[in-house]
This record gives structure tokens, sequence and C-alpha cells, in this order.
């Protein structure tokens, strides 16, 4: 029987290295959530200007909402500021509930997942397990996700849940409704009324749900792929878990705030996102190198993961989501939000 061994942090730095690789700086983060948030205003400024960069602005959009599910998990990890209200005031209102999530439930969810990473009580297992799949059956995935199908279902169930039971009154629905989903749609429709004051009241249905349904989808798969499919060995915490290499582009659209070193984070998940690569490079240069699991790039990573030949393709369905969904993710069809 396989054994699942864990790591611990003073088998990784040295007690100095630690303490520096773990402080979380007020300003860092918040200049994190600033570039999301700069980045989303630049790109809408673009398709105002020009109408027809507008997949373009789709795309930067799209990747920079990805920026905020994964500063919104910095701040679930208690990584944005030493102090707990503020940590969970910026991750809430600034990263979570404009992508109708919730850091508090994710939390809740998150934490399992670093407790019994790749074990069967893993509750990211169900997104991993399913690899290598054929070429075929990725296309599928990938175009339900770029149509918007997955994030529909994602939306769908997530409203479902927080609809309550049919059974139930409708105060008793509409208040869990309110206490489910609230402040996401409050917040959502501010920045709608923001924009509209602004002129641009087409740039939320166009330049921010679109985004949010498709072109999120699209690299949150990837995201997903990369960190857990087709890892070497389940019971090594050194290669249940990978990082992946990612250039200037990757960390542009697919990979934003340094995500990509996501064998680091599950070494010291409490460590703030921009020091990963700080651990990245102690950890290259130590004993423990030749047992980390890393890929040059995504596109190396796709190929692992879609390495099944399509002679065994099997159709499937979109896997039901409502389980994730009552974590308070935005999850949906066959794909999850968290993990990371």
């Amino acid at each position: 029987m396989s054994v699942f061994h864990r790591v611990k942090a003073s088998d990784i730095l040295a007690p100095a290295e630690l303490e520096r690789v773990r402080h979380a700086s007020d300003l860092l983060g918040t200049l994190c959530v600033l570039h999301a948030w700069a980045t989303i205003a630049g790109a809408m400024a673009l398709t105002a200007w020009q109408w027809w960069l507008a997949p373009v602005s789709i795309v930067l959009i799209g990747g920079r909402q990805l920026g905020l599910a994964i500063l919104m998990h910095d701040g679930a990890h208690g990584c944005f500021s030493r102090d707990d209200k503020l940590n969970l005031s910026i991750s809430q209102w600034l990263c979570a509930y404009p992508i109708f999530a919730d850091t508090r439930a994710y939390r809740r969810y998150h934490l399992a997942h670093h407790a019994h990473t790749q074990q069967e009580d893993d509750p990211d297992l169900v997104l991993s397990a399913p690899f290598p799949i054929t070429k075929a059956s990725y296309r599928r995935k990938l175009w339900r996700d770029i149509t918007g199908q997955t994030g529909f279902q994602q939306r769908k169930a997530q409203i479902k849940f927080a609809l309550g039971r049919p059974e139930w009154p409708l105060r008793q629905r509409l208040q869990h409704f309110r206490d489910r989903l609230g402040r996401q749609f409050a917040v959502n429709a501010g920045l709608w009324a923001g924009l509209a004051f602004a002129g641009i009241w087409w740039a939320y249905p166009l330049l921010w749900l679109v985004p949010l349904l498709t072109w999120m989808m699209v690299i949150t798969r990837i995201r997903n792929i990369a960190e857990h499919a087709v890892v070497p060995d389940s019971n090594d915490p050194m290669r249940n878990t990978r990082t992946t290499r990612a250039n200037w582009l990757e960390r542009a659209l697919v990979a934003p705030y340094y995500v990509n070193y996501h064998l680091e984070h599950h070494l010291l998940f409490y460590v703030p996102c921009y020091n990963l690569p700080r651990v990245h490079r102690i950890l290259s240069r130590s004993h423990l190198a030749g047992r980390m699991e890393t890929q040059p790039n995504y596109l190396a990573v796709l190929r692992l993961a879609t390495a099944k030949p399509d002679a065994e393709d099997r159709p499937g369905q979109l896997v039901n989501s409502l389980r994730r969904a009552r974590a308070g993710q935005a999850v949906g069809g066959d794909q999850k939000a968290g993990g990371f």
C-alpha cells in the first residue's frame, strides 16, 4: 500500500529564508489587486476607443478575472495582509465578489484540498483523476469553454443552490439567496452602474460577463490541468503537484500572479504569491531540485494530459457542478475555479 508523505517547512528552507518568504506586505498585495483592475480598465478603454479590438479586450480581461480569483485565493490563505480584517476585506470586495465568488466559502473547501492533495478525500481529485484524456475529448471541452457553455452551467448551478429548496417559503428562499450571492450581485450592479455613468454601459455585458463565461473558463481549465493532472506520484508532495515554467505571454494570458509556481505553493501555502519565484529559486539550488515535478511550458503539460489515444475516446457529459457551487465557487461543468 502506498503511503502519503509530507515535507516539513524546515526541510525546505532555513529559518531566515522562511521568515523572508512568508512575510506578507500590505503594499505589494494591494499593488497586485490594483494591477488587475488597472489592466481591466485599460482593456475596456481599448474597446471603447476601437470596437474591433473587443476580442483582444475579452482575452485580457478574462486573464485578469482569473487573476482576481488567484488573488482571492491568496486572501483565503491570509497572504494579503497581517491584519485579518484588512486581508478579508480586500479579498472579498475587490477580488471575490466581482467574479461571484466568496473567500470564506472557498477557504473551507480549499484547505481540504491542501490537507489531502491527490488522495481519495481530496475534493479536487475529480478534476485531475480523468487525465490523461484524448485530444478529441479536450477539443470538446475547449469548445464548451470558449462558447460559454461551461460558464453558463457554472452560474446556473450557483444560482440554483443560492435560491434554496423549491419547497421553502419565498421569504426563506430570498433570504438564502441574499446570504449566498447578495453581495456578489450588489458589487456587479455597482460595476455596471459605474460603467453606465462613464458612458459605456455595454462594457459590462460585453467586456465583463463575456470574458467571465468564456476566456476565463478556457484558461482556468488549462491551469487546473497543469497543477495536478498526470503527475508522477500522488503520494509524494514533490511530485503530486506541478510547477509550470511560464514565459511572459503565458504569464499575461494564462498564469497571472505567479500561479504557475504551484508546487512551491503547496509546500509553503502561507507564502504570498509574489514570493513564490524566490522559493522556486531556492528549491532549484537545493538537494530537492531533482525531485521537483516541473514542465517547461503549458503546451508541454497539455501534451501530457491529452496523450490517451483517440481510438479510446468516449464522449461524455458535463459533470454536475452543484457540489462545488455549494462551496461558493465559480465552478461549472467539469472544471474548477479553486484548487490553486
